[in-house]
């Protein structure tokens, strides 16, 4: 029975604190999202563009 009364009185705060929460907008979600796909897309080239001159290099020594 505790464990009823305190999981019911977690969601409730936890709702309480959901409603305090500043969401972003539909705009602001849309910049997020594209920057991270620009800069997770420019990482991924940096390293693939890093691992072929190491590959390269390597093969050079070898």
């Amino acid at each position: 029975m505790k464990a009823l009364l305190s999981l019911r009185s977690y969601i409730q705060e936890s709702i309480g604190e959901l409603k305090k929460v500043t969401w972003p907008t539909k705009q602001q979600v849309v910049q997020y999202s594209i920057i991270v796909v620009a800069m997770s897309l420019g990482v991924a080239i940096f390293f693939g563009i890093l691992d072929f001159f190491l590959k390269s290099g390597l093969a050079a020594i070898l």
